[in-house]
C-alpha cells in the first residue's frame, strides 16, 4: 500500500475510533441522529428497538437492510459494520437458521458492537476485526453482501470488488448503500484526509463504480440514487443504493 492510502487509511480508522468513543457521551434524547436514520429508510419501530448507544454510533447513508434481499437462512456480510446497527437488524430477518457476520477494521466498534450483541443475547451474529480489502473469511461462504457508507472510504476500491466477489456465493447479492461521485475528483482533492473521511473525495463516479463491479465479475449492477448527500458537499457526491448479482457458472 503507498504512503498515501496508508495516510487516509489511519484518518479513518481515527475518524470512526472517536466516534465509538463519542457515543458514549452522547445523549438519550438526541432526536438528530434519529431524525436522520428516519430520513435514510429505518422505521421508528427498527430505531426503538435498538440500544441508543448503537443508534448514536450509527454513520451510514442508507439502510441496506431495507432492499428486501435479506432471506431466512442467509449468511450475511456486513462490511464495515461500525456500531452494529445493521447486523442486528439483519439478524432478525436470517432467522435462527441464519448468520450475520460484522466486519470493521475499528477495534473500538467491533469490541462495542460485540458487546451490545451479547447484552441483547443476539446469538446469530458474529462481530471480527479485519479489513474490507483482505475479507477474512472463506471463498463462496456468504449469501448477500451489504455495507454502508464504507466503500467509498476505501482507497483501494478494486480490491475490495474482488474480495466481495470471492467470498459471495454464486446467485448471492449485493445490497450496497454508498455515497457516488457526481464528477472524478482530482489527485490533491482525493488527498485532503478530511474530506476522503466525510465520505466524499474518496467516492467514485456512477461509471466507475458499474466498470468496476462488472470488472470483478458481477451482473445486473445498478445504482439507484436516494437523495443529495447531506455531507456539506451535496453538488460534488449524491446518496445511492448500489444492487449486483454474481452469477451462477
Amino acid at each position: 500500500m503507498e504512503k498515501k492510502e496508508r495516510t487516509i487509511k489511519t484518518a479513518v480508522i481515527e475518524s470512526y475510533s472517536s466516534l465509538a468513543k463519542g457515543s458514549e457521551l452522547a445523549s438519550c434524547c438526541d432526536s438528530t441522529k434519529t431524525d436522520k436514520l428516519l430520513r435514510y429508510g429505518y422505521s421508528a419501530e427498527e430505531l426503538a428497538s435498538l440500544p441508543e448507544s448503537v443508534v448514536a454510533m450509527s454513520d451510514g447513508c442508507g439502510n441496506p437492510t431495507g432492499l428486501g434481499m435479506i432471506k431466512e437462512g442467509d449468511v450475511v456480510l456486513d462490511l464495515g459494520s461500525g456500531g452494529g446497527i445493521d447486523v442486528l437488524l439483519a439478524s432478525r430477518k436470517v432467522g435462527k437458521t441464519g448468520r450475520v457476520i460484522g466486519l470493521d477494521m475499528t477495534p473500538e466498534m467491533v469490541q462495542r458492537a460485540a458487546a451490545t450483541a451479547k447484552r441483547m443475547g443476539v446469538a446469530n451474529v458474529e462481530f471480527k476485526l479485519g479489513e474490507i480489502e483482505q475479507i477474512p473469511l472463506d471463498d463462496e461462504s456468504v449469501n448477500v453482501i451489504m455495507s454502508n457508507c464504507v466503500i467509498c472510504l476505501s482507497p483501494e476500491k478494486q480490491r475490495v470488488f474482488r474480495e466481495m466477489s470471492r467470498v459471495l456465493r454464486q446467485g448471492g447479492a449485493l445490497a450496497i448503500a454508498d455515497e457516488v461521485a457526481v464528477r472524478p475528483f482530482s489527485e490533491e482533492e482525493k488527498a485532503d484526509p478530511g474530506k476522503w473521511c466525510s465520505c466524499v473525495t474518496g467516492a467514485v463516479t456512477e461509471s466507475q463504480y458499474k466498470e468496476m463491479l462488472e470488472e470483478s465479475g458481477f451482473t445486473q449492477v445498478s445504482v439507484k440514487q436516494l437523495r443529495p448527500s447531506t455531507s456539506g458537499y451535496s453538488s460534488d457526491v449524491f446518496s445511492a443504493f448500489v444492487s449486483a448479482v454474481k452469477p451462477l457458472k
